[in-house]
Parts: structure tokens; sequence; C-alpha cells
């Protein structure tokens, strides 16, 4: 349940948890989805779409990966989608968007590391700095990318569960 009756998030921990677990899904599937588009060949590698390889840009925003056309338009889509329930529900607030975007965080290095794990060309074996050139940053076991987007992502969860504040009389 993305909203009460009153138009308000949900903070109970099983809303909460619930929500997550529901994102955790999407993750799941959207990676089956990408195995079957990429194969063996991460990061848009073989596909027909546009790349840009370098750009001081990319360096600042897209940890010095190329970007594609491929992912411009599906970080686009995925984040069209999970923002439909605030235009559906006619609700926004700081606390709402600050709940959607923990969840896409949540949702890109969850449905990422899951390309990895069910991917029949990788495994968890080849999850590492050598088989996969296109995290280039790596700290310890995992992309340095994943570290900053589950604390982001987690902060935002808890700051959008926080209560709000009584208004003064």
């Amino acid at each position: 349940m993305i909203f009460t009756q009153h138009g308000t998030l949900p903070r109970t921990p099983a809303a909460v948890l619930a929500s997550l677990a529901w994102v955790l899904l999407l993750a799941y599937f959207f990676a089956n989805v990408e195995i079957q588009i990429e194969g063996a060949a991460g990061w848009a590698a073989n596909l027909p779409t546009w790349r840009v390889e370098k750009h001081w840009l990319l360096d600042i925003f897209w940890g010095s990966r190329p970007i594609t056309g491929y992912h411009a338009w599906i970080f686009s889509c995925v984040m069209l989608f999970f923002h439909f329930p605030l235009l559906f529900m006619g609700h926004f607030s700081w606390r709402a968007e600050a709940r959607v975007i923990a969840f896409i965080a949540i949702f890109w290095i969850a449905e990422d590391f899951l390309w990895f794990v069910l991917n029949p060309a990788f495994g968890l074996t080849k999850f590492h700095s050598e088989s996969v050139p296109w995290h280039i940053h790596w700290l310890g076991p995992a992309p340095l990318d994943y570290w900053t987007f589950l604390v982001l992502g987690f902060g935002l969860l808890a700051l959008s569960c926080r209560p709000p504040k009584k208004e003064k009389s």
C-alpha cells in the first residue's frame, strides 16, 4: 500500500517492508528481462543503440561508464513507473518523493546485482572488477555505486518514514 486512506505515506514497519519486498520482486523480474535482452554482453555492449563513451559529465553522474540509448530510455522509464502512484493518487509530498527515490535507488542496485547472480554467463564467481569492466570503481566486494545508492536509498527511506512535524499552535 503506497498511501493510507488519508493520502499520507504508511510508516508502519509491515507496510514499508511489504513495499520493499515488492521493489525487490520488481528488480528480480527486470533483471531477468535484461538478461534476455543483453545476454552475456553487459552494459548494452551488443545492442544496436547509440553510445557516448567519454564525457566529463559521465565521470560526475554516471560512474565514468558510457551512456547508451538503451540505458537513457530504460532509466527514464523506470523513474516514470515508480512515480506513477503519486500521479495516480493525486498526492505529492517531499516524503513521498523521498520514498520513490529511495525505492528507485534500491531497485537499481538489487536489479544490477541480480543480473549477475541470475545470468548464466556470469554468476557470483564472475562478480568482480576483472570480469565486469563497466563497473569501473569498486569498494571491496562490490561496485562503489552499490554502496553509495544503498546508503542514499535507505537514508531516504528512513526520512520518508519520519512522522510529520507537529504544527505550533
